[in-house]
């Protein structure tokens, strides 16, 4: 009799001797996922795509002579469908049947329903009953009197048409700009997907980033959860246009060889009854658990049961249809580690792998994230997946077959933590260029990362941006050239050589914030009853970078110009990196990728003349430098000579020699060898 379980050790584990006490939980997970698969494309007689189309089954769909919608509601006795077409009324003509156990069906006549028509469905069950968006709608919208959402039909005459249909993202190395369509105007407005693709495209394009990631993107009742409460998870949010408008932007992008991908929201799901899934049949555990861990306490929303095949087969059809009906490029999935642990990873110090094996993992969380990643993988191959994941799980960005979850990066979320600690308990002097560069390149040698400085995290409102940690009030007063500040001086200094570090490091990819690449100041605060429902910090604030008499486009002008060097080198994130030099008395820092020789002086005082750095011997040329006026330094070097490295009998078999250097305080400096 044939098994698929695993019975030799897997890659995972070879490549990592310190999870061999751990084979047995390892290979346990990885027989699960590859039963399941097995399971649901009945031992390979169907695809893992062909599994998740319950997106062109459930929900309202045009049929060739008509329509038919369905919905899975096992708990409900009756199911009307009600809308604008017949007055919202519950009749005989729109009741749904029963099918089979738990799945209501509904055929109608194509002039039945028309495009925009408005519709919910009407659920009865023993003890209730009540109006509900079905589970599949793909697009909601609300009506701006009475605040109460409703389907409404998308199925124009003229289907939107890709120009760009066959786009293969081009992301070596992958530099992501993560975005919100709503706060990406500068206007105190909501902004659309049109304007969006008008005014911030050409600026991404320009600024070097070759990704975005957009933010809030599956329909959500509020907007100030910043995306992350869905209510309909096939629903483009309809606050920031049509599905028409969000197909044209991503086909736009590609147009400008930038790829999309979404922040994609399957960790939880918003506890509204009437526009989400809380209670759509008035059952308590259709998608969710029915116990104590229906609710997930920290963030006030329902927690997913992956262990039912109805859910399974709901979320990975997500993963399809976003992929297939927008031609996103891939997605950063929320919330990993709140998905994988019983405790959602809260009050748990990770500091040993016992912590990722001891029983406290939900095995159907795992599996259904593995199971996903090799889904996308099959519908599209050059799709992008990225983990949010704190804890460290081992396997993450490791490939299913090898015994990992399947992404193809995570993120790299001790970076940012490493910098907020260091900015508040740290003297500049202290700063140590040996845990500096641990830090940044501290991750598993097998698994790719997201590296960054700061995400949209660190914006919002209780939390400070990097340039408000260093700059604080004086953001306010001294930002204008002609106001001199020795601490803005120093925040810009240190932005510069905070960013370079962190991106010139990276094993796979570097990320920003949309604003944060220039310093965008004041934190994030959608409109709330707290603020009067202002929308003044919920925008970004694009005039700031374009006016020279502000000093924010020496930020941005830097981070284009660092993107440039990185882009520079083919696969620069595969290079080594080698380092060359450090010096905790002196606060320096050197290493070299390739032909280009970083060197960082973090001393806030001691500027260095002829500073010796023990180099490949050879000839350079400085390619970047943070102290160059047009990117707000003080412009105290001679970049245009070059730098010959100095003979030592002692290096001489190694073909190594002193490369001396004058390095100002605070500031860093990009070399490159351009001859032996």
């Amino acid at each position: 009799m044939k098994t698929n379980k695993t019975t030799t050790m897997l890659e995972l584990i070879k490549k990592d001797p310190w999870l061999k006490p751990f084979e047995q939980s390892i290979k346990e997970r990885h027989n699960k996922f590859l039963s399941k698969e097995k399971e649901i494309t009945q031992s390979n007689s169907i695809s893992l795509s062909d599994f998740a189309n319950g997106h062109m089954y459930y929900g309202l769909n045009r049929t060739i002579d008509g329509w038919t919608i369905r919905e899975w509601a096992p708990n409900a006795t009756e199911v009307y469908l009600i809308g604008s077409f017949n007055e919202w009324r519950q009749e005989d003509k729109y009741k749904l049947k029963e099918i089979e156990k738990g799945v209501w069906e509904l055929k109608l006549p194509a002039n039945s329903i028309h495009h925009l028509d408005y519709y919910k469905l009407f659920v009865k069950w023993n003890g209730g009953q009540g109006e509900r968006i079905p589970a599949w709608c793909k697009y909601v919208v609300q009506d701006n009197e009475t605040y109460l959402f409703s389907g409404q039909v998308w199925e124009p005459e003229q289907p939107y048409l890709y120009n760009n249909k066959d786009f293969s993202p081009s992301t070596s190395p992958l530099l992501i700009y993560e975005c919100h369509i709503g706060m990406a105007t500068e206007s105190e407005s909501v902004g659309t997907y049109n304007e969006f693709r008008e005014n911030l495209l050409p600026k991404i394009k320009e600024k070097g980033y070759n990704t975005i990631q957009l933010m809030g993107i599956q329909e959500h009742p509020y907007y100030g959860s910043f995306g992350y409460h869905v209510s309909s998870f096939f629903a483009p949010s309809s606050r920031f246009g049509t599905p028409d408008d969000l197909r044209q932007l991503i086909d736009e992008a590609h147009g400008m060889g930038i790829a999309v991908i979404m922040d994609l929201v399957h960790s939880h799901a918003v506890k509204n009854e009437v526009e989400g899934l809380g209670r759509l049949d008035g059952s308590y555990d259709l998608y969710f658990h029915g116990d104590d861990r229906r609710v997930h306490a920290a963030w006030d929303s329902l927690c997913f049961n992956y262990g039912k095949d109805e859910v399974m087969h709901f979320l990975l059809s997500n993963c399809k249809y976003w992929l297939e009906e927008f031609k996103f490029d891939g997605y950063r999935f929320d919330g990993v580690t709140s998905m994988i642990y019983y405790s959602h990873g809260l009050e748990e110090s990770f500091i040993g792998y016992e912590n990722y094996y001891n029983n406290k993992q939900d095995p159907d969380a795992i599996c259904y994230l593995t199971l996903a990643n090799k889904l996308i993988h099959e519908v599209n191959p050059n799709a992008i997946t990225i983990a949010e994941e704190v804890s460290g799980m081992p396997g993450l960005a490791v490939e299913p077959n090898k015994g990992g979850y399947g992404f193809d990066y995570r993120m790299a979320m001790n970076i940012p933590d490493y910098w907020i600690k260091t900015i508040k308990e740290i003297k500049d002097e202290d700063w140590d260029p040996s845990a500096i560069f641990w830090e940044v390149t501290n991750r598993r040698a097998d698994e790719k990362t997201i590296s960054y400085v700061e995400s949209h995290d660190q914006a919002l409102v209780g939390d400070k941006t990097i340039i408000f940690r260093l700059i604080d009030e004086q953001m306010y007063w001294f930002m204008s050239k002609f106001t001199p500040s020795i601490i803005v001086d120093r925040g810009i200094a240190l932005h510069k050589m905070i960013r370079l570090v962190t991106a010139s490091t990276i094993n796979g990819g570097y990320l920003t914030f949309m604003g944060n690449e220039f310093g965008h100041p004041e934190w994030i605060d959608f409109p709330r009853e707290g603020n009067d429902w202002s929308h003044k910090y919920a925008r970004r604030q694009w005039s700031l970078n374009d006016d020279m008499n502000l000093k924010y486009h020496y930020l941005s002008a830097f981070d284009k110009e660092m993107l440039a060097l990185m882009k520079s080198v083919d696969n620069f994130q595969d290079t080594a990196i080698i380092e060359i030099w450090e010096k905790k008395k002196d606060n320096v820092l050197a290493y070299m990728r390739e032909n280009l020789l970083f060197i960082f002086n973090f001393n806030p005082t001691k500027s260095y003349t002829d500073y010796g750095v023990l180099v490949p011997e050879g000839e350079y040329k400085v390619v970047l430098n943070t102290d160059e006026k047009r990117f707000g330094g003080f412009g105290f070097t001679d970049d245009d000579i070059h730098h010959f490295s100095h003979f030592d009998e002692l290096y001489k078999k190694h073909h190594k020699g002193w490369l001396r250097i004058y390095i100002p305080a605070h500031s860093a400096v990009v070399l490159k060898k351009i001859s032996k």
